[in-house]
C-alpha cells in the first residue's frame, strides 16, 4: 500500500467517526443511551470476531491471565467513556460532541504520566491549556456561560477515554494482540452496557428498532470497520502525521451536525474550534517537529 492511500484511509477513518455523532445523537430519540451503547459493541464484538480468531491461530504464546485481567480493565475504560459520552449526547450538540471529545488527545500524556512517570513536555502543557479554553469558547455555543452539563460528562468521558489509550500501548507492548484486546474490550462493554442498561432504562423494542440504522453504523462502520482501516493505514503512515489526520474527526463532526442537524456555530465558538484543533495539532506534532529541529 503507498502513503497516499494509507492517508485516503485515515481520512475515511476521521468521516466515519466524525459522522457517527449523528448516529448516536438520534438514537438517544428512541431509546437509553447506555442501552445503545451495549448494543452498538455487540456489533462491533461480532465484527472484530474472525480477525481476533484469526490472531489466536497466528500466535506463538497463550494469553496469560494477566493480559485477560488488563484488557478487562480497558474494556471498562472504554464502557465508561462510551456512556458518559452517549449521555452527553442528551443535552450538548453534535458538535460539541465531536469537539470537546478530541480534548482526550492531549489528556493521554497526563495518564500515561501517570502510570508510568514519562515526562511530559512543555510544548504540551502548553497543547492542553489552548484545547481546553477552546473547549471552553466552543461549550458556551457562542456566548460567555458557564458549561452546560452534557459538556460537563464529555469533559469526564475523555478521562476514561485517556486512560483507556494510554493502557492500550501498555498492554500491546507486552502482548501484542491487537484484535484479541478490542473483542474484549467490545465484549466487556456489550455485556454490561446491555446489561446495565435493560435493567434501568425504559425497553421500547419499537424504538429499538427505530433506532436500529443508528446502531448498525454506529456498530458496523464506525465500531469495526473504521478501526480495522485505522490498523491498516498505520503500518504505513508515521504516527504524528495519522494522528493529524484523525484528528480531523471534530471538524467532521461539525459539518455533520451542520448537515444534518442544521446547527450552527457563532464566531466565538468558531474561534473554540480552532483552538481545539491547535492544540491537538501542537501535542501530536510539537514534540516530533522540536526532535527535528534538535537535529
Amino acid at each position: 500500500m503507498t502513503r497516499l492511500r494509507a492517508d485516503a484511509l485515515l481520512l475515511i477513518t476521521a468521516i466515519i467517526w466524525g459522522t457517527a455523532f449523528v448516529a448516536q445523537k438520534a438514537a438517544n430519540e428512541t431509546m437509553g443511551p447506555i442501552t445503545f451503547v451495549g448494543a452498538r459493541f455487540l456489533f462491533s464484538a461480532l465484527v472484530v470476531l474472525p480477525l481476533a480468531w484469526r490472531e489466536s491461530r497466528q500466535a506463538q504464546k497463550p494469553v496469560t491471565r494477566r493480559a485477560w485481567f488488563m484488557a478487562g480493565v480497558i474494556g471498562l475504560c472504554l464502557l465508561t467513556g462510551s456512556v458518559l459520552q452517549q449521555t452527553a449526547l442528551l443535552t450538548t450538540s453534535v458538535t460539541n460532541g465531536g469537539f470537546l471529545t478530541a480534548l482526550y488527545v492531549v489528556m493521554v500524556p497526563f495518564t500515561t504520566w501517570f502510570l508510568t512517570r514519562e515526562r511530559i513536555s512543555r510544548k504540551v502543557l502548553a497543547a492542553s491549556a489552548i484545547s481546553l479554553l477552546g473547549a471552553y469558547l466552543l461549550s458556551a455555543h457562542g456566548s460567555l456561560q458557564p458549561f452546560a452539563f452534557g459538556d460537563f460528562l464529555l469533559i469526564v468521558s475523555d478521562v476514561a477515554w485517556s486512560f483507556g489509550i494510554s493502557l492500550v500501548g501498555l498492554f500491546l507492548t507486552h502482548v501484542p494482540r491487537a484484535f484479541f484486546l478490542s473483542l474484549v474490550q467490545y465484549s466487556v462493554t456489550a455485556v454490561l452496557g446491555l446489561g446495565i442498561g435493560l435493567a434501568i432504562e425504559p425497553v421500547h423494542w419499537a424504538g429499538i428498532v427505530a433506532a436500529m440504522p443508528a446502531i448498525l453504523y454506529a456498530g458496523l462502520i464506525s465500531g469495526g470497520i473504521a478501526f480495522t482501516m485505522q490498523n491498516i493505514a498505520q503500518r504505513h503512515t508515521p504516527a504524528p502525521e495519522a494522528a493529524l489526520i484523525m484528528s480531523l474527526e471534530s471538524v467532521f463532526a461539525a459539518i455533520a451536525g451542520a448537515i444534518f442537524l442544521g446547527e450552527r456555530l457563532g464566531a466565538i465558538a468558531l474561534v473554540g474550534c480552532a483552538l481545539i484543533m491547535a492544540g491537538v495539532i501542537v501535542a501530536e506534532l510539537g514534540p516530533a517537529l522540536f526532535r527535528k529541529r534538535a537535529l
